[in-house]
């Protein structure tokens, strides 16, 4: 009697991950850079009020989650990078579960960040006025690109599932 054939693996190619990887990078710098630079100005009794996005917490944690969703995804996509050029991983078994709990951990908070983000601007829509609405549609842009990164960190934490040891 044959002995049952191994379970297949699934791999992902390394340049899969890579590009995810970038994409991920690329939408949490567009949301950074749209975030930080929201600023709205409103007129009263001729004195003008300039209000920043970092004026309120929900927006400065999608600031946060975006700037260490960034790091997280440079450190990574340098990582990659060299997996990529040599064929060789880096750290072996522990940066493989360093991957896989890191992506875990950056895709929720990510996801958090864009939430907060999106719950603070409904918030603000229903008690002000139109006249911030352009403020507030940009602050919903930044929130949006920031879960499009939630996305591809999704994605990049089921590709570092795939490549987790196998113990038996």
């Amino acid at each position: 009697m044959a002995p049952p054939p191994l379970p297949s693996t699934t791999i992902v190619p390394p340049f899969v991950s890579l590009i995810v990887r970038v994409a991920t990078l690329i939408f949490l710098l567009i949301s950074l850079i749209v975030i930080a630079t929201n600023t709205h100005t409103t007129s009263l009794n001729f004195i003008n009020i300039k209000t920043k996005s970092t004026d309120f917490y929900a927006y400065r944690y999608l600031i946060s989650s975006v700037v260490i969703g960034m790091a997280y995804t440079l450190l990574q996509t340098a990582f990659s990078i060299f997996f990529v050029t040599t064929g060789n991983r880096l750290g072996g078994e522990g940066l493989c579960l360093f991957d896989f709990y890191g992506d875990k951990f950056i895709s929720y908070f990510l996801a958090t960040g864009a939430a907060a983000s999106f719950g603070m601007t409904e918030e603000l829509r229903r008690l002000t006025n139109s006249d911030m609405d352009k403020f507030l549609n940009t602050s919903n842009a930044a929130a949006s690109l920031c879960l499009f990164g939630f996305f591809f960190s999704a994605a990049s934490s089921i590709f570092s599932s795939y490549n987790l040891p196998k113990k038996a």
